[in-house]
């Protein structure tokens, strides 16, 4: 057996980022800008006001009592038209642009307006500047907007399309096969015969990649023969950026992928037994004239899910070109005993962890083992990596890998 980080290692050695493309905002949100992107115009443009108020000259108000003369509205939009004299001012709306001679806002709260004569009367000094933002405040020309290697959050594609961009060059989205292998598997909903088992890999694996980012090709399940699934791993290396299927890399008289994947990759591939738990058997190549990566995971559906988080997520997001190829992984503090033997493997366990007063994540419950029982995992929040031992004590710490941060938060109602 070879250790993960062995395993890892392996697997993430000589992968690239993919190509760059043209791609437009709303497509590039979580891809990777491919290029420095600068400012070429000032945000804001003009000085404006960020309150509704009255726009006027500061020294009018030196005092902390002044009665101006109110000459005229701006709206949001407007051109400014007329220039603010001595006691005077103008009444503005968020947004709109400081005329002329007027050098702070007084929100509107503060003053007191007489309809009949005309006038605005203030019963406090107002600093220059007061409510304006200026020209150039929040964006000035020849500034860095995005970093090339910078994901596009939605933040700064919003920043972009303040300066008028409509496209951008970003790392190419991973276009990722899922394949599913086994006689036994049965896709549709119909009932099932003596034997059949219901596929739940693809399904599963085909939302983990939307959920990275990736663009996922279902190319269904192929059973359990060696020419088939040859040619099917052919055939899609020449239309992906990655393959994953799932079956045929443990010891079975017709576990097939395994000896494909190696078959096809050559040097560049191997069939490994890992010394974790689940998920021991798993295998990786480049295949094709595109070298290609392809993953071997197992079948049992927690053992996918646990190779998938440990092996194939961090390799997708070098593919696209992020930095950050982990997932968020913490010292959380065990509410209860773990027990596990001593067997030489990592052992990976799925968790259910909240933050708790303390300010530190906690594991509040562990989920059943078992390679097979998906369901019991649907709730957690958390992988904890327990190294090689008899077992760890309450209160004591883990390494947690999160895979919902959002879930960290959450209080039940009971509690």
């Amino acid at each position: 057996m070879i250790d993960v980080e062995e395993a890892k290692r392996f697997v993430l050695s000589e992968l690239l980022a993919l190509p760059s493309t043209g791609m437009t905002l709303v497509d590039a949100l979580g891809c990777v800008a491919s290029d420095e992107i600068l400012a070429h115009e000032a945000v804001p443009g003009f000085a404006n006001s960020s309150m509704d108020g009255f726009a006027l000259r500061s020294a009018d108000t030196a005092t902390g009592q002044a009665t101006l003369i109110v000459a005229g509205a701006l709206l949001a939009g407007d051109a400014p038209s007329r220039y603010v004299e001595p006691r005077h001012a103008v009444r503005i709306m968020t947004g709109a642009p400081l005329p002329e001679g007027a050098d702070c806002v007084c929100m509107i709260e503060q003053t007191v307006v007489d309809s009949d004569t005309g006038t605005v009367a203030i019963s406090r000094s107002v600093p220059v500047g007061e409510n304006v933002r200026y020209a150039g405040e929040d964006v000035k020309v020849g500034q860095t907007l995005v970093g090339a290697g910078d994901e596009l959050d939605a933040i700064r594609l919003g920043v972009l399309a303040g300066q008028g961009f409509a496209t951008v060059s970003a790392v190419s989205r991973p276009r990722v096969a899922v394949i599913s292998t086994g006689n036994e598997l049965v896709s549709s909903g119909g009932a099932l015969r003596y034997g059949e088992i219901r596929d739940t890999n693809r399904p599963t694996l085909l939302g983990l990649l939307r959920e990275a980012g990736c663009t996922p090709i279902d190319v269904g399940a192929v059973r359990d023969e060696y020419d088939v699934i040859r040619s099917t791993f052919e055939r899609i290396a020449e239309e992906c950026d990655a393959i994953i299927s799932t079956g045929g890399v443990s010891v079975g008289d017709v576990d097939h992928v395994k000896g494909v994947i190696t078959e096809l990759g050559g040097t560049d591939a191997r069939s490994m037994q890992v010394a974790v738990r689940p998920g021991k058997p798993f295998a990786f190549g480049r295949i094709g004239s595109r070298r290609v990566p392809a993953f071997g995971l197992p079948g049992n559906p927690v053992s996918t899910r646990v190779s998938y988080e440990l092996f194939v997520r961090p390799a997708l997001r070098m593919l696209g070109g992020h930095r950050a190829i982990e997932r968020l992984s913490v010292d959380a503090v065990l509410d209860e005993a773990l027990k596990r033997s001593s067997d030489g493997k990592l052992h990976v366990v799925h968790a259910c962890a909240r933050i708790h007063d303390d300010g530190r994540v906690h594991i509040e419950s562990v989920v059943r083992p078992g390679s097979h029982l998906m369901s019991a995992v649907a709730g957690a929040n958390a992988l904890l990596m327990l190294p090689n031992s008899d077992g760890i004590a309450r209160g004591e710490t883990v390494r947690a890998i999160i895979l919902s941060a959002e879930a960290l938060a959450r209080r039940d109602e009971a509690r």
